[in-house]
């Protein structure tokens, strides 16, 4: 959303709810700088083989606590794991290590300050540690107005179920009702308070 919104004049409001601001820090934040290494390069090797072979090999997702996966936390193990349980049961435990080659270059903090005018809500979870609460503060910090900022209580995933979805949504709703909804009754002559 923070990248779309810094090209796309189109979009009138903009809310990035526990975002990741920055792929390269996020992963040197997840991995121990050996295991970040390796990773690169894994990376590497896949990229070689894509192009020799034209096929590159994937990772879980999700793992138990000390096995390789794309996303090496406790939280995104147990919300994952739940979740294709319960809710997805088609989902698959795996990511391409191109996709992942990808989340590294992914950076929309570098061009945060592109948003304005548009209207900037970001929502962070107060105790995130799969898209680190400081580095979302930083790059809205770097944000131009109007912006605002809402730090709820929690972690990642709290954002997306009760009682978290109850910090989250209501200023997400808000936002859009006081940027999109107030120009057009404004327009149309309607009283707004």
């Amino acid at each position: 959303m923070l990248h779309l919104a810094a090209f796309d004049k189109r979009i009138k409001a903009a809310v990035a709810q526990v975002p990741l601001v920055e792929g390269w820090a996020n992963a040197q934040r997840l991995m121990r700088p050996d295991v970040f290494a390796e990773f690169l390069e894994a990376l590497a090797q896949d990229r070689a083989q894509r192009y020799t072979e034209g096929v590159g090999a994937s990772v879980p997702v999700v793992a138990p606590e000390g096995e390789p996966s794309a996303l090496p936390t406790p939280e995104s193990f147990e919300w994952f794991t739940h979740t294709g349980e319960t809710i997805a049961p088609n989902w698959r435990n795996e990511v391409s290590l191109e996709s992942m080659e990808a989340f590294l270059q992914y950076n929309p903090a570098a061009s945060i300050h592109l948003i304005s005018p548009t209207p900037l809500l970001l929502i962070v979870a107060g105790s995130d540690t799969l898209t680190p609460t400081d580095l979302a503060v930083a790059a809205y910090e770097r944000a131009l107005e109007p912006k605002a900022l809402v730090i709820m209580d929690g972690k990642h995933f709290d954002a997306y179920t009760e009682p978290g979805l109850s910090q989250s949504a209501p200023p997400a709703i808000e936002w859009f009702e006081q940027h999109l909804m107030w120009p057009q009754r404004a327009r149309a002559g309607e009283a707004v308070s």
